[in-house]
């Protein structure tokens, strides 16, 4: 989404000696997005996936490190299919070692509404996920920003909620790579 893409420019333009340089591509929503945006990335070493983030529980029942603009690290990707079960090719994606010192989850990807009901506290939900995991090269890695808990409790507008978050921390781990 665009405003993603504002929250890590922001950032990037607050670190004053950045490691690395960078490029910021906006891939889309949903996994056909994702996956067209992967096929047509230029050139590049390391591919990083950054953006927002549903995690399933309440954030006052969650850790610190859980709340809303952390960063986390997806390690663990999985494809849910339509009538609530994975799918069959869609069996879990798995990091053999997380490449940046954050806390890591595992992350949902579906095309149909996902009963957080059904879901372990701590569990992302997102539609980009499993398709980055699939197409990535072995040094690419996911970092989410915790933007709202599901199941919410209330309606949100999720472009106001998001408004304040900050991508800070999650770049600047990034850029410690």
């Amino acid at each position: 989404m665009e405003i993603e893409r504002e929250k890590v420019l922001n950032a990037l333009a607050r670190i004053p000696n950045l490691n690395h340089t960078y490029e910021v591509i906006v891939s889309g929503i949903g996994r056909e997005s994702t996956a067209k945006a992967m096929m047509q990335l230029p050139p590049h070493d390391i591919c990083v996936l950054m953006g927002f983030a549903a995690v399933v529980g309440k954030e006052a029942h969650l850790p610190d490190y859980l709340h809303l603009g952390k960063p986390i690290e997806i390690t663990n990707a999985s494809l849910y299919g339509y009538e609530g079960g994975l799918f069959e090719n869609g069996k879990p994606i798995i990091t053999e070692k997380p490449k940046l010192n954050l806390p890591c989850l595992s992350s949902l990807t579906s095309d149909k509404f996902v009963r957080t009901t059904d879901l372990a506290e701590k569990t992302v939900v997102n539609m980009e996920d499993y398709t980055f995991k699939f197409l990535k090269k072995p040094q690419d890695f996911i970092v989410r920003i915790i933007s709202d808990f599901l199941p919410h409790e209330t309606e949100i507008d999720f472009f106001e909620e998001v408004k304040s978050i900050d991508f800070l921390e999650g770049v600047m781990a990034v850029d410690g790579v």
